[in-house]
């Protein structure tokens, strides 16, 4: 038997971010096909020299995402979400802090999103519900 449902996409995203976020989805799909520690270091080098994101601009770019492909806006499409959802943070100058994880009760399940100072960005969680385990935060930088 199966269960009818709904994929909720965001309105109101401009078209200057739709247009962005069709741009960066082909990336994003090319490496959510790629091993996790080949993920993590194609993130590591896009994201220098960006600042880091805020939750308005990580929440943008999500709606964006989900605006423009139905597998991003899907409960299975996490991990190229999370992944155009940080690179077009990154096409804007910032960063999120892009995680990879399972949730913490059971049953197990991997999940992959972006978070901005320790908060899920457009999860419907709440914010301990996740371990990461791999994580590619924005880069500090030093004072001196």
């Amino acid at each position: 038997m199966s269960t009818p449902s709904a994929l909720v996409r965001p309105s109101g995203v401009p078209l200057t971010h739709r247009l962005a976020a069709r741009a960066v989805l082909p990336a994003a799909r090319l490496l959510s096909r790629l091993p996790p520690q080949r993920i993590r270091s194609a993130l590591a080098l896009v994201r220098r020299g960006a600042a880091a994101a805020t939750p308005q601009q990580a929440q943008a770019a999500r709606d964006a995402m989900c605006a423009v492909s139905l597998m991003c806006a899907g409960p299975q499409g996490c991990l190229p979400r999370s992944l155009g959802t940080a690179l077009l943070c990154r096409l804007w100058g910032v960063w999120p802090t892009w995680c990879t994880g399972v949730r913490v009760v059971p049953p197990f399940a991997a999940h992959a999103w972006v978070e901005v100072d320790g908060r899920l960005v457009g999860e419907a969680a709440p914010d301990d519900y996740f371990t990461r385990l791999l994580v590619v935060a924005p880069a500090r930088r030093d004072a001196s």
